[in-house]
């Protein structure tokens, strides 16, 4: 009996990833815990470890391939003692994957194609007794952009049609008129229903490639990650949603960055500002615990414990690792777990618990020379502490005209968990700690 390697669920949210490489071949023996395969995630790229053994019969998807929705069969394994007639009977698999994603696009999908053919046939160009083999990618684009199914040949595994099909034929544009005449009265609707839904988007004006076409300015695309795709969606819904609103607070450095040039000289750990920063905002935390908090509709999360996400610029796009417990640790262990997260957040190797579920944020842009600005909440916390450069800046010190360095730092509050007063409180708390950074050590 074949086994069916489905897409896995790599974290609780991950509804679809990219299938990034296959790591065996058709033909290849596996045994269990043999890494098969590289997903692609939201957030990172995971390696996929096979649970049983036997040999790789069929890959059904490419590599490269996006949008694989979770549980669907992306692979099947023959048992010890098959061969490759046993795939007979594990191809049509797929099959199963596509009602249960989208069954009302996929009933009316199938009623055109299945008068043409009331016979049953061979299964050809992704077809088998009327029934069209799509993925439901390929489903959900042909619907979309009116494309005739059963007029395609498909190129997938066992004639299946998927989402290269369908980009070609939108190129060519042959197969898209046929729902139109197999179905005129459904057509009628769907036609009525289009018009209207392109005079928004031209309300809207030009985007931003129409106009670079339009005025021939030279540009170049780069495709979106799902990463990037993620963190704008997520920002999107953060500031549409979450109240914000912004406190800023200045503070001198001075002794921070005495201490730690001491600390370093010692030569035993190496630590940056950041790693300082980190550690008086847990602990300003712990102080005021107030601001450790998030909104539900039906009550307040109080959390009862630290764990701090830092803001890590890669080239897919920002992701928070996470410091847990960091107002317990000493900075030697937080100075060496940020560089372990930095390093693997950058590399795309974090685990989904390393980046998910902190409890406040902290994003620091002060090694860029940047003086201030204001962060987007990282929901569901209700605090992100946006930090900048520590300038030499002139201060009045007992009356009199004096040079110190100055940080700015500025708090973003979901003002439905976080009051303004307890946000001053805590801005309040975390001053007091980097000004007198000895009582971090208490």
């Amino acid at each position: 009996m074949t086994i069916n390697i489905l897409m896995p669920a790599l974290s609780p949210t991950m509804t679809e990833g990219t299938l990034a490489t296959w790591h065996k071949k058709e033909g290849d023996k596996v045994k269990s815990g043999d890494v098969i395969a590289e997903i692609e995630t939201d957030k990172a790229t995971m390696e996929v470890e096979a649970v049983d053994e036997g040999t790789m019969g069929k890959i059904l998807v490419a590599e490269g391939t996006e949008n694989v929705p979770v549980n669907e069969v992306i692979a099947i394994l023959l048992e010890e003692g098959e061969d490759a007639g046993a795939l007979k009977g594990g191809a049509p698999a797929p099959k199963a994957e596509a009602p249960a994603a989208e069954p009302k696009a996929e009933a009316k999908a199938e009623a055109p194609a299945a008068q043409p053919a009331p016979t049953a046939k061979p299964a050809t160009n992704g077809h088998d007794d009327g029934r069209v083999f799509a993925s439901p990618l390929a489903r959900r684009m042909a619907q979309q952009a009116g494309v005739d199914l059963a007029a395609l040949k498909g190129s997938g595994p066992h004639g299946r049609i998927v989402k290269a099909d369908i980009d070609a034929a939108l190129a060519g544009g042959a197969p898209a008129a046929k729902p139109a005449a197999a179905a005129p009265e459904a057509a009628k609707p769907a036609a009525a229903a289009a018009a209207p839904a392109a005079k928004p988007a031209a309300a809207g004006g030009p985007n931003a490639k129409q106009l670079a076409d339009a005025f021939g300015i030279p540009y170049s695309e780069q495709k979106h990650s799902n990463m990037r795709k993620t963190v704008a969606r997520r920002l999107l819904e953060s500031k549409q949603s979450v109240p914000h609103f912004y406190l800023t607070v200045d503070i001198e450095l001075d002794a921070l960055l005495k201490l730690r040039k001491e600390l370093n000289d010692r030569g035993d750990v190496k630590l940056s500002v950041n790693d300082l920063i980190i550690k008086a905002a847990a602990l300003a935390l712990r102080k005021v615990p107030a601001a450790n908090a998030s909104w539900t509709d039906e009550a307040m999360i109080q959390y009862e414990r630290v764990d701090v996400s830092v803001a890590v610029a890669t080239p897919g796009g920002l992701i928070t690792p996470i410091i847990k417990d960091a107002d317990r640790k000493g900075l030697g262990t937080i100075s060496g777990e940020m560089k372990d997260l930095a390093a693997r957040a950058r590399d795309g190797k974090l685990k989904p618990e390393e980046y998910q579920g902190g409890t406040f944020s902290i994003s620091n842009l002060g090694m860029f020379g940047v003086k201030d600005f204001a962060a987007i909440i990282n929901p569901p916390q209700s605090c992100i502490l946006a930090v900048g450069a520590g300038t030499q800046r002139p201060v009045v010190k007992d009356g009199a005209l004096a040079i110190a360095t100055v940080m700015s730092c500025t708090l973003s509050v979901d003002h439905r968990a976080v009051d303004g007063a307890v946000g001053a409180e805590y801005l309040a708390a975390f001053r007091a700690l980097v000004e007198a950074p000895l009582s971090m050590m208490l």
